[in-house]
């Protein structure tokens, strides 16, 4: 018997983040047969055909009180849409605002939630959902208790929708906005300069530690993500050293990222950092030391120094790239 899931739309800069279809897909799964509703929570968003991407119905909610992420006026949005839908599974993404807003629309509702969910299996009787546990050393496999239930999925672990295009129905749905639902008012965001490409979904991430040496020396980091379209991110221990900003921390406590190839440049392997890039598809270790801790987990290493390695793999890529 087909379910109805509602999946919440990551939004960043008023466009759907990749993730998003991602949740219509595992959505999809979990339906079977069933509805898909997807509610778009913001001001202005530009919205693309959905059902095209698995969606059966499309709750936008646009309002000036939405623009910018606050708790309190995104759950009450949510909670509007929750009660005209009544599905058996949420589905958000583990994304900042995912993992702020979904345990507390989890709490408020009474309802079981399942976290950073990077695989799921429905073909049983009760889908079964698999997690990392300690820190990324050990998987474990969770199936709910009860409907409804709350999830949230890793960016970049699961495939979009891919069956057939769905015609999807719009519904504009206005909320009035009160004091006591504004209670934090965002005055201004600031955005800092990361390189453009969104670590949490970016396929190819080159990464630096302390090895760099500097904040010069993530310049060579950069010209070889340059060439291959990817993301520039850090270890904790190049953070701390002041080589960069912590928008590039990736580990246990910054970004959590599962790329297609990491590429980890003077980064010893600590076990925080590998927390947050050890379930990349492929890792690629450059690193003077041949005992560094890294190259137990890498597919490749390469011993040597970064600062002669890295642009020669640039001028490689550069070439096979164009010929």
């Amino acid at each position: 018997m087909g379910k109805t899931i509602l999946v919440v739309a990551d939004v960043r800069h008023q466009a759907l983040r990749q993730v998003t279809y991602e949740l219509l897909g595992a959505a999809n799964q979990l339906a079977n047969g069933g509805a898909v509703h997807v509610v778009v929570l913001g001001h202005q968003v530009e919205v693309p055909e959905l059902g095209a991407h698995g969606a059966d119905v499309v709750w936008q909610v646009d309002d000036e009180a939405l623009a910018h992420y606050t708790p309190a006026s995104y759950r009450k949005a949510f909670l509007h849409i929750y009660q005209s839908v009544s599905p058996q599974v949420v589905l958000f993404a583990h994304s900042a605002i995912g993992k702020d807003l979904a345990p507390m629309v989890a709490m408020r509702l009474g309802l079981g939630q399942i976290s950073d969910v990077i695989h799921l299996d429905a073909s049983g009787e009760k889908p079964t959902f698999t997690r990392p546990i300690y820190a990324g050393k050990a998987l474990t496999k969770v199936a709910p208790k009860s409907e409804p239930y709350v999830l949230t999925l890793r960016p970049n672990n699961l495939p979009p929708y891919t069956g057939e295009q769905k015609t999807a129905q719009v519904q504009n749905v206005d909320i009035t906005f009160e004091t006591p639902d504004l209670i934090t008012m965002v005055q201004e965001v600031i955005h800092k300069a990361t390189g453009g490409v969104d670590l949490t979904e970016a396929k190819i991430i080159v990464s630096g530690g302390r090895g760099v040496k500097s904040a010069e020396g993530f310049q060579p980091l950069q010209e070889l993500a340059d060439v291959l379209g990817a993301a520039v991110g850090a270890s904790r221990g190049a953070c701390d050293a002041g080589y960069c900003d912590y928008a590039l921390q990736i580990g246990q406590t910054g970004k959590v990222v599962t790329p297609d190839l990491y590429i980890a440049c003077g980064i010893s392997g600590a076990i925080q950092h590998l927390a947050g890039m050890s379930n990349s598809k492929v890792i690629v270790a450059i690193n003077k030391d041949p005992e560094a801790p890294i190259f137990q987990i890498a597919d490749y290493g390469i011993v040597g120094d970064l600062f002669e390695v890295v642009p020669l793999l640039t001028k490689a890529f550069k070439q096979a790239l164009t010929s």
